[in-house]
């Protein structure tokens, strides 16, 4: 009897030493640096939103809070967002750091990814939940450069070398990488005139009823990001949504202009590029809908926008876009007049790329972005 009283106080105490611990490990991580941001939903129901920002050019790293702010608190959803940044500063965004996304395992609760990266090659651990949320077919919402949101080197081992824009290995289903297989297109081209001819978004005549575009009208969409190029019929079942017109600026270059002069007033309608291109004959998709089923997965839906820099989001119809479009790939009923409204402060950068020099300097804490 009384080796089953030692058994039992000894095995008290294992478990207390395990608690503490654990608990001592816990207190460790809580006072180490915020490395993601998470904005509570209405309840413990409500739908998770994960958002992949990573891009070097267009302020992923504003937007992406912006968006997950207002579908916070306007809308209900539970939202994280991941943020690029030196696997040996963590805690400080680093959008030229392209190998680390810390807290990409959140996508193993999401109902929903928004991803808005360039160029990034994640090592496998990181990328294994991006793979495991697609084959589950759930919604994918890519923003610009999530066309071309990974790149790994020819000679590269990662098992998910196939993600990589322009892929063109054995893997035959991936060919053109995640943009061209999960969205629909890879990187192509600048349609328009970067920084000097912007975007007007056109309702595609086809789908004038479609939900994505509830209470948008006619010149509501708008950002100073050029239209992407892309290649035209798009596959599958592509539909576009929003058609990009090309519009000339009115007004002087101005380098220090959140818009490099640019205007949403801005009406004359451009007839060729910087490189004598015709760019309204046929104009490009900005914003299209699909399916998506990756090699050994299930079928899911997709949305994709190539406007969508932080600065496009001053612009309340661009916003509604792409609010809807989470909506929309989520399979939630859409309001008459998505609530779009700004969230806090929003003073976005004008997109453009950035030295090493400058993110070391910044010091953008992330735990200073909600």
């Amino acid at each position: 009897m009384k080796k089953v009283f030692y058994l039992f106080i000894f095995s008290c105490l294992l478990v207390s030493c395990g608690e503490k611990a654990e608990k001592k490990t816990q207190e460790k991580i809580n006072e180490g640096p915020t490395q993601w941001l998470t904005f509570d939903g209405d309840d413990e129901k409500a739908k998770h939103i994960v958002f992949v920002s990573g891009d070097e050019e267009y302020r992923s790293e504003e937007a992406l809070p912006q968006l997950a702010k207002i579908l916070s608190k306007h809308h209900g959803f539970k939202c994280t967002v991941l943020f690029a940044q030196d696997s040996l500063k963590p805690g400080i965004v680093n959008a030229n750091f392209t190998g680390n996304i810390p807290g990409l395992d959140a996508l193993s609760t999401a109902d929903m990814m928004v991803i808005f990266t360039r160029f990034r090659a994640l090592p496998d651990k990181q990328m294994h939940f991006i793979d495991a949320y697609l084959k589950q077919g759930k919604p994918v919402m890519g923003i610009r450069t999530a066309t071309h949101a990974f790149n790994f080197s020819e000679d590269s081992n990662s098992l998910y070398k196939h993600y990589s824009n322009n892929y063109d290995g054995d893997n035959t289903a991936w060919k053109d990488g995640f943009g061209r297989l999960i969205l629909g297109e890879k990187w192509i081209s600048h349609h328009g005139h970067h920084k000097h001819q912007s975007t007007r978004g056109i309702l595609a005549d086809a789908n004038q009823s479609h939900g994505i575009i509830k209470g948008i009208t006619k010149g509501d969409i708008w950002g100073a990001t050029d239209v992407y190029g892309v290649r035209l019929p798009l596959p599958g079942d592509s539909q576009a949504v929003v058609l990009g017109q090309v519009i000339n600026r009115k007004g002087e270059y101005d380098e220090h202009d959140i818009f490099y002069g640019m205007k949403a007033t801005d009406d004359e309608i451009a007839s060729v590029n910087n490189n004598g291109k015709r760019v309204n004959d046929t104009l490009m998709p900005i914003a299209w809908t699909k399916t998506y089923k990756i090699p050994h997965g299930k079928t899911g839906k997709a949305f994709a926008t190539t406007i969508g820099a932080s600065s496009d989001l001053l612009i309340e119809g661009t916003r509604r876009l792409l609010v809807n479009g989470i909506f929309w790939a989520m399979d939630q009923p859409i309001p008459e007049k998505t609530n779009v409204s700004l969230v806090g402060e929003f003073n976005p950068s004008p997109y453009g790329f950035q030295t090493d020099e400058y993110w070391l300097e910044k010091q953008m804490k992330i735990e200073n972005l909600d």
